[in-house]
């Protein structure tokens, strides 16, 4: 089993930074693609937005909302993945998710993982 435990999230005014940290442990194998995704108030989990998404090799991939201020980034020998919010708007008040593909140790397959979510309010 892998588990995905998110850290960092929390309240801060418009235009403040905070960053999130998720570490995956567990039988893992290998790690393809981390990422975030959020889950703005009053919506379902099934419109959840992709924030960013981060390959093994470092390819990245942003949400237009959120391009030249979030920065995705990844730890592989840690099997953790950040991200870096900058320039913070109320409008990125959500509950952010993350997510990895993960294979598992005697699998040869990949299969995807989601964190339990940690809230980000931005609001003055």
């Amino acid at each position: 089993q892998v588990q995905l435990v998110e850290s960092g999230g929390g309240l801060v005014q418009p235009g403040g930074s905070l960053r999130l940290s998720c570490a995956a442990s567990g039988s893992i194998f290998s790690i393809n693609a981390m990422g975030w995704y959020r889950q703005a108030p009053g919506k379902q989990r099934e419109l959840g937005e992709l924030v960013a998404a981060i390959t093994s090799g470092g390819s990245t991939n942003y949400a237009d909302s959120v391009k030249g201020r979030f920065t995705i980034s990844r730890d592989n020998a840690k099997n953790t993945v950040y991200l870096q919010m900058n320039s913070l708007k109320p409008e990125d008040t959500a509950v952010y998710y993350c997510h990895a593909v993960v294979r598992t140790v005697g699998a040869n397959y990949y299969v995807p993982y989601w964190g339990q979510g940690t809230q980000v309010t931005v609001s003055s």
